[in-house]
């Protein structure tokens, strides 16, 4: 008979309480050893509270936590957690950008002391960069502030991951792909079940079904703050997850429908961006009522040119032309999108303030109408639009950037990789939102490294080492075509 593995972690009737907010519901789970644990569940179901309780960060409000079959009680904490070999990747980084590579892994290992601290901090780091993301190509000396949201997102993977005095036992990756490509995301993957192969256990938290199907050993699905259903990854498929999770429909291989009834070209032109003298590549065009998809290797020059396009919308350059107004969803809503110290009502409007004046005044009832009726299309789940924007998750948060745009008078929105932390029901209603915005004419430039969001988009342009290499048309987008063109050096 085969043995069971060990309970690492056991929670019994967790529930956490913020305020008037009930945020956990008795929530029981048994983390064993040696398995890959996959947590779905719309925004706001209690996912990352609950990992917060597991890092030792918040304190349930009832319940018991062990570990190993200790029951810690008010003794748990981030100190203990760590020393229990319990590590987070959570979805706001938590990188210090003012510090080097090898100095931010330095944080997680207080052990690394003395002479040439550095020096040792930088090869640790390193290995396990090597290991988990063979040809990063990143160096160890780099600034944090200087690196790419993806490349951020894989020096906090690698520093979860990374051995100096203990070893981790359990690394809850939360949405740690939501910012990487497909090739990235694929070794991060497979270095997941090699770790998982030699003992130690994973929470992978993904709103990409796929991953966590693939994956995973078992699924745990949550909804208001409870455990609603708790299986074999085998015993799940796409439609049972959405299902279970309170969901109307899943992603499934039925293309999407078309926004454009015309000719490529045959409306006004909206984006013009002229390739690099230097580069040379395609030039790249953006007409009215048109999704355009920005593909290829993450870092490889999309938000450059999103950043260029949102700046001609106030000052064209001699590359770059915006023929209107341009709005942002930025993807690292952390460095590019929220206003932190600012309401979830704010947030949403600042996009919107000359429309929402009287006379030469700001009208309160007409910011706060806005706010509720883009928290009513869009879904933001807070009981109050007043509380601060960082009351939300990560994906309610991304709503707010969403009605922030889509609220305002812009007719040209650049979507910086969006997605990210968002559930895939609410993914599912932007993808309809946006097809409604682009039939009555807005234009979109949608940078995303997910196939499933290309096949959104009219006409798609592939770059590579910041210069356009491929255009494809919408009807003849494959995930072959996508990849080839992606190793491809322009003419």
């Amino acid at each position: 008979m085969m043995q069971q593995p060990a309970s690492l972690i056991e929670l019994n009737g967790v529930t956490k309480r913020f305020g008037a907010v009930q945020a956990l519901r008795g929530v029981d789970l048994v983390i064993p050893a040696g398995e890959a644990l996959g947590l779905v569940g719309h925004n706001g179901a209690g996912k990352s509270t609950l990992m917060h309780i597991l890092t030792g960060a918040v304190a349930p409000s009832e319940g018991h936590l062990s570990v190993t079959g200790l029951d810690l009680g008010s003794r748990y904490s981030i100190a203990a957690a760590q020393r229990l070999g319990i590590r987070c990747v959570f979805q706001e980084l938590s990188l210090c950008p003012n510090l080097t590579i090898a100095e931010n892994a330095r944080i997680m290992h207080p052990s690394i002391r003395g002479p040439g601290w550095r020096r040792r901090a930088g090869r640790l780091i390193r290995a396990e960069l090597d290991a988990i993301f063979p040809g990063h190509g990143m160096s160890t000396e780099t600034l944090v502030a200087d690196l790419s949201i993806s490349r951020r997102q894989m020096v906090e993977i690698a520093r979860a991951f990374s051995v100096s005095d203990a070893a981790p036992k359990l690394v809850i990756l939360d949405e740690p792909t939501s910012s990487l490509d497909a090739a990235t995301s694929e070794q991060l993957l497979a270095f997941t079940r090699r770790f998982v192969a030699t003992g130690g256990s994973v929470i992978l938290i993904s709103h990409i079904l796929g991953e966590i199907l693939h994956t995973c050993d078992r699924i745990v699905v949550m909804r208001d703050g409870r455990v609603v259903a708790e299986d074999m990854a085998t015993a799940f498929d796409r439609t049972r997850l959405v299902e279970t999770m309170g969901g109307a429909r899943a992603l499934d291989d039925e293309e999407p429908p078309a926004t454009r009834t015309h000719a490529r070209g045959q409306t006004p032109l909206m984006v013009r961006a002229r390739p690099k003298a230097q580069h040379g590549g395609i030039e790249l065009q953006a007409h009215e009522g048109e999704i355009v998809g920005l593909a290829g290797f993450s870092g490889h020059g999309q938000t450059d040119l999103l950043m260029e396009v949102l700046e001609a919308g106030a000052h064209a350059s001699a590359r770059v032309s915006a023929m209107a107004g341009v709005a942002l969803v930025a993807g690292d809503r952390q460095v590019d999108g929220v206003f932190p110290l600012w309401s979830i009502a704010e947030n949403i409007t600042i996009r919107s303030l000359a429309r929402l004046r009287r006379s030469l005044l700001l009208s309160p009832a007409s910011e706060a109408e806005m706010a509720r009726d883009w928290q009513q299309r869009i879904g933001i789940r807070t009981p109050n639009l007043d509380n601060p924007i960082l009351s939300l998750s990560g994906g309610n948060q991304q709503k707010a950037l969403f009605a922030r745009a889509l609220g305002s008078d812009a007719r040209i929105l650049v979507m910086d990789d969006p997605m990210r932390g968002v559930d895939i029901g609410t993914k599912l209603d932007v993808y309809d939102l946006i097809r409604s915005e682009a039939a009555s004419g807005r234009t979109f430039l949608w940078y995303t490294t997910e196939l499933e969001e290309l096949r959104n988009c009219d006409h798609v342009y592939v770059f590579r080492h910041g210069r356009i290499v491929a255009e494809i048309e919408r009807a003849d987008l494959t995930e072959q075509q996508l990849i080839h063109a992606s190793f491809q050096e322009a003419a």
